[in-house]
């Protein structure tokens, strides 16, 4: 029996196109997921994994549907295998019922993972460059250097935190991180 596994990460992609794909690949029953590759528990994925039997074959309509890192897939395709369960990848045209199709998963699985790689390299390089040109990711502060002057005044003269917090418009704990109590040269 084919059993098909369907994932998207978020609830505005849609699954169309994967239930097109293992429907005409013959499967006779296709369970989803809507969770990212990433995470440990997929419950669509663990019940796929239960419904499968000796004999089956779990088919995916691209190897980054059922997982993100070459340790995990390779981990699941092999735990499959030693069930006596095969695998097929659609469009990666991968089945491990084959010896050529187990090489071509290891190496498809071992380039999916370069490409992750390279994606975060870069990710990373650019932050790095955009940093060293003086941006900074992330909200706009709240606490501007002139609002952080005003607070320390106003403390200093005795006003209460919360009263200051809520004239800054941020929290209590905000406005201490910004300006710690114990920075405050308060005579009382």
């Amino acid at each position: 029996m084919l059993i098909g596994y369907a994932r998207v990460s978020t609830t505005d992609q849609n699954l169309d196109l994967q239930h097109e794909a293992l429907t005409a690949a013959g499967c006779e029953r296709i369970i989803d997921d809507t969770i990212t590759g990433t995470s440990k528990h997929r419950p669509g994925l663990d019940q796929a994994l239960d419904i499968v039997r000796e004999g089956d074959t779990l088919v995916v309509w691209k190897l980054d549907r059922l997982g993100r890192s070459v340790k995990n897939l390779v981990d699941l395709v092999t735990d499959l295998e030693q069930r006596g369960v095969g695998f097929k990848s659609l469009t990666d045209q991968i089945d491990t019922t084959t010896p050529s199709g187990r090489f071509f998963f290891h190496v498809m699985a071992s380039l999916a993972q370069m490409e992750r790689e390279l994606m975060a390299e870069r990710t990373k390089a650019g932050l790095d460059a955009a940093r060293r040109q003086g941006r900074v990711g992330g909200r706009k502060r709240k606490m501007t250097d002139s609002k952080i002057e005003s607070a320390r005044k106003l403390l200093t003269a005795g006003a209460a935190p919360r009263d200051v917090a809520d004239d800054l418009g941020v929290s209590v704990p905000t406005l201490y991180r910004w300006v710690p109590a114990s920075t405050l040269n308060c005579d009382k």
